[in-house]
């Protein structure tokens, strides 16, 4: 399918439809490089910077990737749009109950496969989150991110990088001005030393229990919005 000008309304929005009919139709594959913003922007008929925009979407999408000083290349023809939806109409108890399972098994691959270096990046992530405060929501991702990383499993990484937006989003949404429970340092240092002593059964345990009193407390608001 060939490109064409873009109308004058929601130009954005407009060439961000183009360029994924055109992943999806197989015009780019994998690790191809797209065409200058330039010549984007010549095809579609629109500025620079709408181009520019429009890549800065599907890149936080999933789709595309900006390398500095190389251009844009393709990182997934697979669109998540409709996974999006899915996550953003799921309940939160539905949304953390995928978590757990997630974290659970990423925990328990961690303890078995972890090498020196994920030790000495958990160990970092853990002083992280107590320097930034228990409440620190980077911090928080920096050290589930460590331990997705310690399952040295390419897949798990990319989705939970997905996933974990997601979680963000639909918690904040689903909970508006109700505060979560702060982030149990304690639990977290509990998970990192099982994973370290290299055991699959405590890690998983301690992962579930990480998470077992956010749940109960999307749980317990759930239940008085009802």
């Amino acid at each position: 399918m060939a490109l064409t000008a873009a109308g004058r309304t929601s130009l954005v929005d407009s060439v961000v439809e183009q360029l994924r009919a055109q992943l999806a139709e197989g015009e780019w594959s994998v690790g191809d490089r797209l065409p200058t913003e330039h010549d984007l922007a010549q095809q579609l008929g629109v500025g620079r910077n709408t181009v520019r925009e429009a890549v800065r979407v599907l890149v936080h999408a999933g789709l595309l990737e900006s390398r500095q000083g190389n251009g844009t290349f393709v990182r997934s023809t697979a669109d998540p749009t409709a996974v999006l939806r899915g996550m953003r109409h799921a309940g939160a108890s539905d949304v953390l109950e995928l978590r757990i399972a997630l974290e659970a098994e990423a925990a328990r691959l961690a303890a078995d496969r972890r090498d020196t270096h994920d030790l000495l990046r958990l160990r970092a992530a853990l002083t992280g989150l107590r320097e930034e405060g228990d409440r620190d929501a980077d911090a928080d991702l920096a050290f589930h991110l460590a331990v997705v990383g310690a399952t040295h499993n390419a897949a798990f990484v990319e989705v939970y990088r997905f996933f974990s937006a997601q979680v963000h989003e639909v918690l904040v949404e689903a909970l508006g001005d109700q505060a979560m429970p702060p982030v149990d340092i304690d639990a977290h240092e509990a998970l990192v030393t099982a994973i370290e002593a290299g055991d699959p059964e405590a890690a998983e345990r301690q992962a579930r229990e990480l998470l077992r009193v956010p749940m109960e407390t999307v749980a317990a608001l759930t239940e008085q919005h009802r």
